[in-house]
């Protein structure tokens, strides 16, 4: 399942490319057939992220709340030639931003669609590909070369087809259908697989294939299902976020290993991030969230303040903040390199050398060393 840096990113991605445009809203698959008809047309206003959750504001009063679960994911295209008045400026800069930082060889992406109310011409291409779910975002999107008439090479945000196995910390491209090397196809591209939903705007199309929600709200609606979630930093801000994560915690005696996995206490944090954050303040994962200090509960909410905007402008999960150099590029590029403990059972603690451990909490891999984060 991805964690909150992803649906972030998802969400910073629709801004870019559909916020103040109409768009077609359909359901290839059918089984969405009903709620695309109520937001068919519409205009976007803003997408917002909170924990792992998506809400999609239509003019109108309307909503459209995505939560992608383990399976779902969304495929992004860009059409190729597509002006700012069809994706958006942000789009365009993200591009040129891509290419400074990514070079030809970067993995990831998003894509776009076809001209809003109009058939799209047969000789017009775009460009599309992947950008997987299973745990991590990957590394920075890929652009192409403009001068060809072609766009970034965007991808697919959710859990990657080929990528069900584990929890992948990698955007793969070409993973909605087309190989590395097809960087072109007709536009807008044809519905691979079972698409719940496709937003259709002039010059970008998204696809949502395999998510457990995925449904429409009026404002009330979405201020409820607000209402149940845990704060986020990067909606609620560090010091309101961490009066509500203190409170939740305070009087729990339940595993504060099981409370950060809990979406109704602190929003966003999946398998990796709880690893990461209990071994990098030394706290057991079994200690009772009743037994913490306020000095250790605060300190968690502000680690998960300051990882969680990383995660969001890189776009992989690195808690071995602090490296330089070939270091910081290797952990960038290779997933072993990133973490403390996360995916390191019988390894060695990179601290005192201890065997990492591991074993089930609520049936998810628990990572942890039994030293520096003695019980």
């Amino acid at each position: 399942m991805p964690e909150g840096h992803s649906v972030h990113r998802i969400a910073r991605r629709f801004d870019e490319l559909f916020a103040g445009k109409p768009v077609r809203v359909t359901s290839p698959q059918g089984r969405f057939a009903a709620g695309a008809q109520r937001l068919d047309g519409r205009t976007v206003l803003r997408t917002i992220a909170v924990g792992k959750q998506m809400f999609m504001e239509f003019d109108g009063d309307l909503w459209l709340r995505v939560h992608l679960g383990i399976y779902g994911a969304w495929d992004f295209a860009l059409r190729a030639g597509a002006g700012p008045d069809e994706v958006g400026a942000d789009a365009r800069g993200a591009a040129a931003r891509a290419a400074d930082t990514a070079g030809a060889d970067a993995r990831g992406g998003d894509a776009v669609g076809a001209p809003h109310g109009g058939a799209a011409d047969p000789g017009e291409r775009g460009s599309t590909e992947r950008i997987g779910q299973t745990g991590e975002y990957s590394l920075p999107a890929r652009a192409l070369d403009a001068r060809r008439a072609r766009v970034e090479r965007p991808a697919s945000m959710g859990a990657p087809r080929r990528l069900r196995a584990g929890e992948s910390e990698t955007e793969l491209p070409g993973a909605s259908g087309a190989g590395r090397g097809e960087l072109e196809q007709e536009w807008p591209p044809e519905p691979i697989g079972a698409v719940r939903v496709r937003l259709l705007g002039a010059g970008a199309c998204a696809d949502l294939r395999g998510p457990t929600a995925c449904e429409v709200l009026d404002a009330a609606q979405v201020d409820a299902v607000l209402a149940k979630l845990g704060p986020d930093p990067l909606v609620d801000g560090r010091a309101r976020g961490r009066r509500r994560f203190a409170a939740a915690v305070a009087k729990r005696r339940t595993p504060i290993g099981t409370l950060l996995m809990d979406q109704a206490v602190i929003a966003g944090i999946g398998n990796i991030y709880r690893a990461e954050m209990l071994f990098r303040a030394g706290i057991s994962p079994f200690a009772p969230g009743s037994a913490l200090s306020a000095v250790q509960v605060d300190a968690l909410w502000d680690d998960w303040a300051k990882l969680l905007p990383i995660g969001v402008d890189t776009g992989v999960i690195v808690t071995r903040t602090g490296l330089r150099g070939r270091a910081k590029e290797a952990a960038l590029e290779h997933r072993e390199e990133r973490h403390w403990v996360y995916g390191r059972a019988g390894q060695p603690c990179r601290v005192c050398g201890t065997p990492i451990a591991m074993e089930l909490m609520q049936n998810r891999k628990l990572f942890w060393c039994p030293v520096c984060q003695q019980r």
